[in-house]
């Protein structure tokens, strides 16, 4: 009879279970979007230049020894490095609570019971061996393993360690990511520097004309063929781009320090090749088609593995509300006194039980971690279509920026030789009357800002193609 209500009532305990298990919430999802344009600009050339490894797509040999040391000793990166070995660990956790928990017991201990009690009564009344009655206080020696595991009946272990190692490849990608933009900021940051060196030589150039201008002005004023206001203004112009040298100066500093920030050392020189920075060409620029960014963009794929882990978190979410099923067993020896320890079998001690356990009122909890694992789901399929939207339109754009700058620097060139010209003439005819100081000087500042941008536009014409060479996936591979 006994038997048979136990079966009856394990029975209905099964039951609740399942039926508890049955009632998951239910919740909204939706599939995520990986459609891409056909093409960039209606250019079908699968041609990639992202597949170019950075060594031969940065040809300055100065540049490229300046992102072989940040590669080996920027901070970020090796903080990054610190994450991959985290997550790397984290596989090892799960993959552990997979398997069986075994662990040894070694213990001893010493118990007096009371004499007037349904323990201490039995005691005095059993005999050890004929004629010897347990002893009292009674010493208790025990050596022991046990183990402990559970059966992984709904895959919930399973899809916890897959997403571990999702999150694990994902901070492979997040460290390529970390790569390509750090390899970008060192190039940028080095054609930034050529430039400013450049503009340094333009100033310090227009301040030798504008000085000899003023010679000439106070030549002619002595000769009352010039006033002191003419003095003063030629004056001014030399004193501002004086000035001009000294900025430019401070920046050349900041660049080389943050150069140096991104290359893990305290302030040094950076070596470059100051001249013909004019005469660099910009690489060739080959986008491939945009579906090519999907297995191009560390930050793409990133966004894709993680994608994959929240749906599996949401797998083991669902889990919990399903019965879990444990096992426990363990074997050893115990005995009151060390040298009865080894009897077999009277000393030898075993247990193995098993249990099956869910929740079945108040899964609050249960339902609050389920509903946030999928929101978190969610937040990773928006954040990977935004990821995809942001890496097109980078491209569109510089490749946008790259045509209209091409198309600058022929201006600009043609307006600086223009002004070239125009310092000889203004000069010829104010030295025969022809022309009054003001139009030398407003000539000698045009021409100046007009060499300024030039290199400014040809500075940004470097930085577009390295940016698009980044925005590709170019320089982790």
């Amino acid at each position: 009879m006994n038997k048979r209500k136990i079966a009856r009532d394990l029975g209905v305990f099964v039951i609740c279970l399942a039926v508890a298990s049955c009632r998951i919430p239910q919740l909204s999802t939706r599939e995520e979007n990986r459609s891409v344009p056909g093409s960039f600009d209606q250019a079908q050339d699968t041609t990639n230049m992202s597949s170019v490894q950075w060594r031969e797509f940065f040809k300055d040999k100065n540049l490229a020894d300046l992102i072989d040391t940040a590669l080996k000793n920027n901070q970020e990166l090796m903080i990054t490095l610190q994450e991959i070995e985290i997550a790397r660990n984290d596989i090892k956790n799960r993959q552990g609570a997979l398997l069986p928990s075994v662990g040894a017991r070694v213990g001893a201990g010493l118990e007096k019971v009371g004499r007037y009690t349904s323990q201490g009564a039995g005691d005095a009344s059993t005999e050890i061996t004929p004629g010897k009655e347990v002893p009292d206080p009674l010493a208790d020696f025990t050596i022991a393993a046990y183990a402990n595991w559970e059966a992984d009946i709904w895959k919930k272990l399973r899809n916890s360690k897959k997403a571990a190692i999702s999150r694990y490849l994902s901070t492979v990608e997040g460290k390529n990511f970390v790569i390509t933009n750090l390899i970008g900021e060192v190039a940028n940051s080095y054609y930034e520097l050529l430039a400013l060196d450049n503009q340094l030589v333009i100033v310090k150039q227009s301040i030798e004309l504008q000085q000899n201008a003023l010679e000439i002005v106070k030549i002619q004023k002595e000769a009352t063929k010039a006033t002191e206001l003419a003095v003063q203004k030629f004056q001014a112009e030399v004193l501002k781009s004086q000035s001009l040298e000294f900025d430019i100066r401070q920046q050349i500093k900041e660049t080389e320090n943050r150069i140096n920030f991104l290359l893990g050392r305290f302030p040094q020189e950076i070596p470059r090749d100051k001249s013909n920075f004019l005469q660099l060409l910009p690489e060739m620029v080959n986008t491939g088609i945009p579906s090519q960014l999907l297995a191009n963009r560390p930050d793409i794929k990133k966004a894709e593995l993680e994608l994959q882990a929240a749906k599996l978190d949401v797998k083991v979410a669902k889990a919990e509300f399903y019965p879990s099923l444990g096992i426990t067993a363990g074997v050893g020896f115990q005995a009151f006194k060390p040298s009865y320890l080894f009897r077999f079998p009277e000393s030898l001690l075993y247990s193995i039980a098993g249990d099956l356990a869910g929740p079945l009122i108040n899964r609050n909890a249960i339902k609050a971690e389920f509903r946030n694992a999928n929101a978190r789901q969610l937040q990773a399929i928006y954040n990977y279509e935004r990821t995809i939207l942001n890496a097109y339109l980078e491209v569109s754009t510089q490749l946008s920026n790259i045509n209209n700058l091409a198309k600058s620097y022929d201006l600009k060139s043609k307006q600086v030789d223009a002004l070239n010209r125009s310092i000889s003439i203004a000069n010829d005819l104010f030295m025969s009357a022809r022309a009054d100081y003001f139009e030398v000087l407003m000539t000698q500042r045009d021409a100046l800002d007009s060499k300024l941008e030039l290199i400014k536009t040809k500075k940004e014409q470097l930085n577009a193609v390295v940016n698009i060479y980044r925005e590709l996936g170019g320089g982790w591979k």
